[in-house]
C-alpha cells in the first residue's frame, strides 16, 4: 500500500523501502539492511538495468513502497517500474511551460509519496500530483512563474497531510522560498520567504559565526543601504534539496543558497539573511524558528544547498539532538536542532585557500570555488560508526567581479567565476566524526565528486563518481571493498531496499551537466547473485 502519515512517521524503522529522498525524515540515508555486508559485497552483481530514453543528467534517488520504485530524470519524466524486475508499469511526461532558463541543468532529484499519490517537483515550477496506481494527473498547482527564472529541482516532502517543495532561481534575481501545499487538494498552506522583507540586513558581521575575518567594508555597505535596502525583493535563496524533518518538534530543517547577484555584494548591502544559512521553521505554520548563517553576505557562491541531516551526538556526556549539514565551505557544521546553537564545526574536508579573499576586477583565486566543497549532494550518516559520509569537490576557481544591472529572465551573477584548467581538481570523500568533528578517514578520487552517498547496517557506504564508477567503501576503515564502472556518471545518491528477502542497491547513472561528466539513461539496481 502507498504510505499515509503514520507510515512515512515510521520510515526509519522501515528498512524493507525506502520511502522517501533521505530514505526518512531524519535525512540520514541509512538503511538497516544488513544481508549485502563488508564480507560479500565483492559479489555484487546487476540484477537488473532500466533505461529511460532520456540521456541527460540523471540525478534522482529512487523511492521504493510495496514492490514499486519511483524514479524521475531530466526534463521531469517520471517512471514507476516493478522493483521485482524493473518493467515499466506507467511513465508521466511532464509538458513543460515558460522558458528554459533554469539553472545548472535541467535535472530533478525525486518524487515525495503518500495518500496515493506521488508528487514531483519540476522545471517550470508546478507541483504535480499523481494517481500512484495510473499515473494520471489527480492536480497540479504553480508554485512560482518560470519566466521570471524560477524553477525546482527539488524532491517533495510528505510530512503529516502537507507537501514541501522549495524553488530555485537565485541565479536570476529572484526571491525565494519554501511552501507547504495540503497533500490532497494542492492548496497553498503557507510561505517562507528565503530573504525577508524586514531584516534582511542581518547584524552586518565582519566575520563568520566561527570568527573567519569576512574582509567586508561595512561603512561602504552602511552608505549602500539607503539606496538598495529593497534588495531583499530580488535577493534570492533557493532550496535545491529535501529539507529533513522533527516530528517531535515539528520543525523543517533545510539548507539556503546563493544570494542574487552571487557575486555583486556592492548592490545587497547587510548580511543578506536568511541565504548561505540552515534554516529551520516551524512546520505547522512555516514561521522562522531559528537559522545559522555561515557566510553573511557571501560573494562566493558558497551555497548551503547539501541538504542538513538529523543525528544525536554526546556533549559533555549527555545526549543532544543535532542537525548537521554540508557546506560549499568545506567545513560539517553541527547545531543543536532545537535552538540552532553551533556544537561544532568540522575539521576541513577539502583544502582551504586563500578563503573569503573579496572578488577583484583581475580576478583573484580562492579554494574552495563556486562548486564546493559540498555542492547538492547529500551526506550519508551511520548510527553504527557515528560518522558523516561527504562527497566534495577539490575545484579552486578565480573570481572577478563586474556590476550589471538586473534583467527579467536573464542570468544575473554580477560576476564571473571559472575553474582554473591548469591546476588539478580531485574529489574527497570524508567520513567525519559527528561527536568530535574530526576527520575519520579520506579517500581522493580522481574528478571532483558530486552525488552522494547511503550507508547501511551492512558496514558498507555506497557513492559515485563521475567517469562511472560506483563504489563501495568499508564505513569504519574507508578500505575500498567493489566498484562497478557504470557507463555513465554516476552523479546521483544511492538507496537500498529489500524485496522476498533480499537486499538490493540502486543507483543512477546518467552524468552531470554542472561538470559535463559522461552522459547515460541507466537506473541499475544490484544484489548478491541469484542461486
Amino acid at each position: 500500500m502507498m504510505p499515509d502519515g503514520p507510515a512515512l512517521l515510521a520510515a526509519a524503522g522501515n528498512a524493507r523501502e525506502w520511502l522517501m529522498y533521505g530514505h526518512d525524515y531524519t535525512n540520514d540515508r541509512y538503511s538497516a539492511l544488513d544481508q549485502i555486508n563488508t564480507s560479500n559485497v565483492s559479489q555484487l552483481v546487476p540484477r537488473w538495468i532500466f533505461q529511460t530514453g532520456i540521456v541527460a543528467s540523471f540525478e534522482t534517488t529512487p523511492v521504493v513502497s510495496d514492490g514499486v520504485m519511483y524514479i524521475t530524470t531530466a526534463y521531469n519524466h517520471l517512471f514507476a517500474l516493478n522493483a521485482r524486475t524493473g518493467k515499466q508499469l506507467w511513465r508521466y511526461d511532464h509538458k513543460l511551460g515558460g522558458t528554459e532558463i533554469f539553472c545548472c541543468g535541467p535535472v530533478n532529484r525525486g518524487v515525495g509519496l503518500g495518500y496515493g499519490m506521488v508528487y514531483m517537483a519540476t522545471l517550470d515550477a508546478q507541483l504535480v500530483a499523481l494517481d500512484a496506481a495510473t499515473g494520471k494527473v489527480a492536480w497540479a498547482k504553480q508554485v512560482a512563474d518560470p519566466t521570471l527564472g524560477y524553477a525546482m529541482t527539488i524532491a517533495p516532502l510528505v510530512y503529516k497531510n502537507i507537501v514541501i517543495v522549495g524553488t530555485s532561481g537565485a541565479e536570476y534575481g529572484v526571491r525565494g522560498y519554501l511552501q507547504a501545499h495540503d497533500a490532497k487538494t494542492g492548496a497553498v498552506l503557507w510561505r517562507f520567504y528565503l530573504t525577508p522583507d524586514t531584516g534582511w540586513e542581518g547584524k552586518w558581521a565582519t566575520t563568520t559565526p566561527e570568527g573567519d575575518p569576512l574582509h567586508r567594508d561595512i561603512a561602504k555597505e552602511k552608505a549602500a543601504w539607503p539606496q538598495y535596502q529593497d534588495a531583499w525583493k530580488r535577493g534570492g535563496g533557493s532550496t535545491w534539496v529535501t529539507p529533513a524533518a522533527d516530528p517531535d518538534l515539528n520543525m523543517i530543517y533545510f539548507g539556503v543558497g546563493n544570494p542574487s547577484p552571487d557575486l555583486d555584494g556592492g548592490i545587497r548591502p547587510g548580511d543578506n539573511l536568511y541565504t548561505e544559512s540552515i534554516v529551520a521553521v516551524n512546520a505547522a505554520n512555516g514561521t522562522l524558528a531559528w537559522y545559522y548563517q555561515e557566510v553573511p553576505h557571501d560573494v562566493w557562491d558558497l551555497d548551503q544547498t547539501s541538504p542538513p541531516l538529523l543525528f544525536d551526538v554526546t556533549v559533555g556526556g549527555q545526549t543532544v539532538h543535532a542537525v548537521g549539514a554540508a557546506g560549499k565551505t568545506g567545513w560539517f557544521y553541527i547545531l543543536n536542532r532545537q535552538t540552532g546553537e553551533r556544537i561544532l564545526r568540522s575539521q576541513e574536508f577539502v583544502r582551504h585557500e586563500n578563503l573569503f579573499a573579496p572578488p577583484t576586477a583581475q580576478g583573484v583565486r580562492m579554494l574552495p570555488g563556486a562548486n564546493g566543497g559540498a555542492e547538492w549532494s547529500p551526506s550519508s550518516y551511520s548510527p553504527q560508526t557515528q560518522n558523516v559520509y561527504i562527497a566534495a569537490l577539490e575545484q579552486p576557481m578565480t573570481y572577478a567581479v563586474h556590476s550589471v544591472p538586473y534583467q527579467k529572465s536573464k542570468l544575473w551573477l554580477g560576476s564571473a567565476f571559472t575553474s582554473i584548467a591548469s591546476e588539478k581538481q580531485f574529489g574527497t570523500f570524508t567520513a567525519i566524526d559527528t561527536n568530535t568533528g574530526k576527520v575519520t578517514w579520506q579517500k581522493k578520487v580522481d574528478q571532483p565528486m558530486m552525488g552522494g552517498s547511503s550507508v547501511t547496517a551492512g558496514g558498507l557506504v555506497f557513492t559515485g563518481e563521475g567517469n562511472g564508477n560506483f563504489d563501495a567503501f568499508d564505513a569504519k576503515t574507508g578500505d575500498q571493498l567493489w566498484q562497478f564502472q557504470a557507463g555513465a556518471g554516476v552523479n546521483a545518491a544511492p538507496m537500498a531496499f529489500e524485496l522476498d528477502g533480499e537486499e538490493f542497491i540502486a543507483v543512477a547513472a546518467g552524468g552531470n551537466f554542472q561538470i559535463s561528466y559522461p552522459y547515460g539513461d541507466a537506473l541499475i539496481v544490484f544484489g548478491l547473485p541469484k542461486h
